[in-house]
């Protein structure tokens, strides 16, 4: 890959962080598909700035016998739209390569969720006796309670929870702010991790994160990820989990008790509702439940 391509890669990336607020999961996403494509051009004599559209669909060929899925393969299509429409704006290239290629049709996935039970035997599985185990039950109830990202649970700040109003102000994709209800479970986790086990790994440093690692720092994403995975284990849940999961159950488990749609938009923080009717499946088997259970000919 020519440095001149990794070049380009950093000044788009900074210029859509700049007008969009994207998430660095999003630029770090982009950076990838654009690296990755880079390399493919520079083992096939081209660049970046000289791709025309047969090279993208030669690519497109190349994925498909290499077995990349059709969801990796529309978000290449996606960074690459981008950064293509970037360096058109900017006059560095005279056509987008990318204007007549169509995406591949995707199928919405059927988010993988746990159980209420599953949930529990979770949630039981951190040491309250530890300020460690203190503050992994009080992340694992909020992401439970609030359905949140786990991007967002790391950035929480203490001056975001109001603990009278048993509410969160979270910022999330897009620098978009929203209010979420904090369960009464939850609430008392925060409570018991705040008195009991933050002091001991703030370390008598004045630090702004909820949620710190034991050098006093902001947590990262991959070591909580690493700690959920350990609790699963402990709990014996043979499902594989995703850093979504207690999302999903979140998500899940409202509707299975009769929220509708439009609530759960709200609370996950999707900009279209579009985005949440991937939890229709759910909404359509309890209905299914319901009719057979109370239909005199269900």
């Amino acid at each position: 890959m020519a440095n001149h391509d990794i070049s380009l890669i950093e000044q788009f990336c900074d210029q859509i962080w700049m007008e969009q607020g994207l998430s660095d999961a999003t630029l770090s996403s982009y950076r990838t598909d654009l690296k990755l494509f880079s390399e493919w051009l520079a083992n096939n004599h081209s660049s970046l700035m000289e791709c025309s559209s047969s090279d993208i669909q030669a690519y497109l060929a190349f994925r498909y016998q290499k077995k990349y899925n059709s969801r990796s393969t529309a978000r290449f299509l996606s960074s690459s739209r981008k950064f293509y429409q970037y360096l058109l704006q900017n006059n560095r290239i005279k056509t987008n390569p990318t204007e007549q290629i169509e995406s591949p049709k995707i199928q919405p996935p059927v988010p993988k969720s746990l159980s209420e039970a599953e949930v529990d035997q979770l949630l039981a599985q951190p040491d309250t006796e530890t300020a460690l185990g203190l503050r992994d039950k009080a992340m694992l109830e909020l992401l439970y309670s609030s359905g949140l990202r786990i991007s967002e649970l790391i950035s929480v700040e203490i001056n975001q929870i109001g603990f009278q109003q048993g509410v969160m102000r979270v910022i999330g994709k897009g620098n978009k702010e929203r209010l979420v209800p904090i369960g009464e479970e939850a609430l008392q986790s925060l409570t018991d991790y705040i008195r009991h086990g933050r002091p001991e790994l703030a370390k008598d440093k004045v630090v702004d994160w909820l949620f710190l690692s034991t050098r006093a720092q902001k947590m990262t994403r991959q070591t909580f990820w690493h700690r959920i995975k350990q609790y699963s284990l402990k709990a014996n849940i043979n499902k594989h989990l995703s850093p979504h999961t207690l999302r999903h159950a979140f998500a899940t488990h409202l509707l299975n008790h009769g929220a509708d749609l439009r609530t759960l938009q709200m609370l996950l923080g999707h900009s279209d509702l579009s985005t949440t009717q991937i939890y229709t499946h759910v909404a359509k088997e309890r209905l299914k439940q319901l009719h057979s259970k109370h239909h005199p000919r269900g």
